[in-house]
């Protein structure tokens, strides 16, 4: 009752957003970005949790891997409950979405309406590590453009949310889109957050109409240098990883 208590409140913001705005902006530009999911206070709560290295699977450092500057970590299961909360509770609006881009495109593809469906299905493949994840940089730190897929089932779409406060607590720092349309230059998009706002994003592809139907365009995101400070970042990945 405690847990459902706690998550109650973010599952609330998620349900009061204009959900028909946001799938206009998804269609349209392949992101949307959203009032804060997150309080102040929760947070802080989140960047408190950086240093309890318990509450974590894995450590990532970015410049081992060639991935940028910084470092992320996994968090474990049982997730901590604001994660869980926006997890699940945002999970089944975008399966709206990805059902509706894999039908455009004649992917095939069928997302369960609801998350714990779709992890059982990712669980069947041997993908059981949960993915949701803090990223943290420091001046001069940066997230080279990727993808986000950990194995053969993958969900299109993911969210982020900031935890530090731009300007305040660091510079720099943009989130960053870059579409990679065919047999055209390549388009970007910097993204400039508020603390506890939320990103929603295609981490693989999205349809674009054209006078035959739709065309697959495949989007890469990371994050631009950090000039000043210390940032926090919350992303949350519907699939698990082998």
């Amino acid at each position: 009752m405690a847990t459902e208590t706690k998550a109650a409140p973010i599952k609330a913001r998620l349900a009061a957003l204009d959900w028909q705005d946001i799938y206009r902006r998804m269609d349209e530009h392949g992101f949307a970005v959203t009032p804060p999911l997150l309080t102040p206070m929760e947070c802080q709560q989140l960047i408190g949790l950086y240093s309890d290295d318990k509450r974590f699977r894995s450590r990532i450092d970015m410049a081992r891997f060639r991935f940028g500057e910084g470092e992320y970590k996994y968090f474990a299961y049982p997730l901590p409950d604001p994660v869980q909360a926006l997890r699940s509770a945002a999970y089944p609006k975008l399966a709206g979405i990805a059902n509706g881009w894999a039908a455009r495109l004649g992917a095939g593809e069928d997302y369960p309406g609801d998350l714990e469906s779709f992890l059982e299905i990712c669980h069947k493949h041997g993908q059981r590590k949960p993915t949701p994840l803090v990223l943290y940089y420091r001046p001069g730190g940066y997230n080279c453009m990727h993808q986000d897929l950990y194995g053969e089932i993958a969900f299109p779409l993911q969210m982020t949310c900031l935890l530090s406060r731009q300007g305040d607590d660091f510079t720099g720092g943009d989130l960053l889109l870059i579409e990679q349309r065919p047999r055209a230059q390549s388009r970007g998009t910097a993204i400039s957050l508020q603390q506890g706002e939320g990103l929603i994003f295609t981490n693989r592809y999205r349809p674009v109409p054209s006078a035959r139907g739709y065309y697959r365009v495949n989007i890469r995101h990371g994050v631009s240098t950090i000039t000043s400070g210390e940032r926090y970042s919350l992303g949350i990945i519907f699939h698990d990883a082998k």
